[in-house]
């Protein structure tokens, strides 16, 4: 049994290295990796597409994957922090609220514990119904609406549950009289490779792949006779069976005949992209964290990370990396900014925050990622579900971020991906 695999980040790399069919991967980009991909040059490592670090609840998963890196790991304790009215506050923000100025601090506390909110309807209401008033408006609205580029009414609260967990009533108190408290805590502790990158885990996956071509840009999938027919422009590939991993866009304008609805519910899916902005900064005695969120408009970016708190290889001795990520959308005026004046915004922004020199930057790099985070508004469920089971009716079977259209972290791609396997193996017959 032939199998093409489209697309070679996580899932498609997990897939075709696991399973026991004849399994051949198509990577558009010149080197396998997809969101996993990490630039590692004069001396800097960064993750491109936005840190990755290696945390899960399901530690089957997590063990595979610390498995594969070997002794390539570093072992890391979160130290993150939110920037708020030029405070470095802990986070998670209910967590750090004794770092609030006095009055901040009583607004936030007192508006948690008296908060009537009425039952939610989407996740601005949800917001304010868990937190309350204070929490709401200092850090959760401003902060969600700013990554998700969307204000919080038009998104629906069906994916907040185990992504943004409740706080304790009595954390939020602890922390509020200054008692330590630790939330989110399945991240508190992560690994990461300590040489490589976040890339070395995708490397380690393909080293299981029978077969990944490169360089190869999906434009056209149809069927002759009983064959999948896989073309490039210039290279048709055959298959007996097709397993996708390339986003849904790209996958129906490559189908032909695809049905209008199918289309127009494909189209009404909202996505963000994302701009990381990467600088290497010649000296090492100004702040760092493992990542910092910035809910202050002011500023383009939402996150700020420093990849050599994940790793000593992460900067040059001497040196500091720190990476900001930018989410935008075609059209809102940031998208078409150009690299030099992304870096000018960032460089400026940073620089007010006191987190970087900018006399004293001596590297910088811009990558754009198109499909970076899923906005789960109202009508999502319905228009992805009339999307999916149209692919499935084909008999091409969809996992992960991109195929499915969801916000999965890399641990759960990994999971859907072995259970994929686990499914084709079972459900397709094996030669011999």
């Amino acid at each position: 049994m032939r199998v093409g695999v489209l697309g070679g980040g996580l899932c498609g790399l997990a897939v075709a290295g696991y399973s026991r069919h004849d399994c051949e991967v198509l990577e558009a980009d010149s080197r396998p990796g997809g969101h996993c991909q990490s630039l590692v040059q004069d001396g800097y490592t960064f993750d491109v597409g936005g840190p990755h670090i290696l945390f899960s609840r399901n530690q089957e998963v997590l063990k595979l994957m610390l498995d594969l890196l070997g002794d390539n790991i570093e072992t890391c304790r979160r130290n993150s922090k939110i920037f708020y009215k030029g405070r470095y506050v802990k986070y998670p923000f209910e967590n750090g609220l004794y770092d609030l100025a006095p009055e901040d601090r009583f607004a936030c506390l007192y508006h948690y514990v008296v908060n009537d909110y009425p039952a939610p309807t989407n996740f601005k209401e949800w917001i304010y119904h868990t937190f309350g008033k204070g929490i709401a408006e200092a850090y959760m609205l401003p902060y969600n609406e700013k990554i998700w580029n969307v204000t919080a009414d038009q998104m629906s609260m069906d994916w907040v549950e185990g992504r943004v967990p409740r706080p304790p009533v009595e954390d939020v108190i602890k922390s509020a009289v200054g008692v330590e408290t630790e939330g989110y805590t399945h991240q508190l502790n992560f690994q990461y490779p300590r040489s490589g990158g976040i890339e070395c885990v995708p490397r380690a996956f393909a080293r299981k792949c029978r077969k990944i071509v490169c360089d190869f840009h999906v434009s056209k999938v149809w069927r002759e006779k009983d064959e999948w027919c896989v073309g490039d422009g210039k290279t048709v590939k055959r298959y007996d069976r097709l397993v996708t991993t390339i986003p849904i866009d790209n996958l129906l304008s490559a189908l032909p005949g695809v049905p209008r609805h199918v289309l127009d519910a494909c189209a009404a899916l909202r996505f963000n992209s994302i701009i990381t902005v990467m600088l290497g900064v010649a000296r090492q005695d100004l702040p760092m964290f493992s990542s910092m969120y910035v809910p202050d408009r002011e500023y383009l970016f939402h996150r700020l990370s420093w990849p050599n708190t994940f790793t000593p290889e992460g900067a040059p001795q001497g040196c500091t990396a720190i990476m900001a990520e930018i989410t935008t959308n075609a059209g809102d005026g940031v998208h078409e900014l150009s690299d030099e004046a992304l870096y000018a915004h960032c460089i400026e922004g940073l620089t007010k925050m006191g987190m970087v020199d900018a006399d004293a930057i001596r590297f910088k790099a811009i990558h754009r990622t198109k499909f970076a985070y899923v906005v789960r508004t109202f009508d999502y469920a319905t228009h992805l579900k009339t999307v999916l089971d149209y692919v499935s009716s084909l008999g091409i079977v969809s996992v992960g971020r991109n195929a499915e259209f969801e916000y999965i972290n890399m641990d759960e791609a990994v999971r859907r991906s072995l259970e994929v396997v686990k499914r084709i193996d079972r459900e397709w017959p094996i030669a011999g």
